[in-house]
């Protein structure tokens, strides 16, 4: 009887982070799961031993969510770093503070060459809101990858600009159906947080 050969998978193979092709990758719309989306491809990243960094830019530092106690068991670094998520913001200059110190904070965990998968959690709506300069963060996304072709990057959050879209590989938009908060149910442990 021969001995039956182990299938050699891509992951496994000399030279795959070489020869991979990171992607960035968008995840838009008005429907919920934006972020619960990136957080499944960093569990699916993880579970084949790639280093996996989420940085939030809107949830607020004080607070501990779901993933956080998640990733922590699976080895994914999250940072925290927002002031609480608004919709009408009451103070637009330390929104641009927080958002400007989160995207220093993105840029050092871009240039480390550290990671394999990224993922910038409403970054979208910063960039939406004007927080940030859209084209710095267009340009260094884009130089990070020149130098970094096998790095996986994700960003999130609504009304993801033209500009972000055209540059990206993957772009997927989540469009509300239905959603249970307009029934009076509101957001739930485990679902939302």
């Amino acid at each position: 009887m021969t001995d039956k050969k182990e299938k050699k998978y891509k992951w496994r193979r000399e030279g795959y982070k070489e020869n991979t092709k990171g992607l960035l990758m968008v995840n838009t719309g008005d429907g919920k799961g934006k972020t619960t989306c990136a957080l499944g491809l960093m569990m699916r990243a993880a579970g084949r031993g790639m280093n996996c960094c989420m940085v939030q830019f809107m949830k607020s530092k004080n607070d501990r969510y779901g993933e956080h106690e998640s990733a922590e068991l699976l080895g994914i670094e999250v940072h925290t770093m927002g002031d609480g998520f608004t919709w009408d913001t009451k103070d637009p200059a330390q929104d641009i503070k927080t958002s400007e110190e989160t995207w220093e904070l993105c840029q050092q965990k871009m240039r480390s060459e550290e990671y394999d998968l990224l993922v910038f959690d409403e970054l979208v709506y910063v960039l939406d809101y004007k927080f940030l300069d859209l084209q710095k963060v267009l340009d260094e996304i884009k130089t990070v990858r020149e130098a970094q072709p096998h790095l996986h990057i994700v960003v999130t959050g609504r009304n993801a600009p033209l500009e972000l879209i055209d540059m990206a590989d993957l772009v997927t938009e989540m469009k509300e159906v239905k959603h249970p908060f307009h029934a009076g149910i509101f957001a739930q442990q485990g679902i939302e947080f």
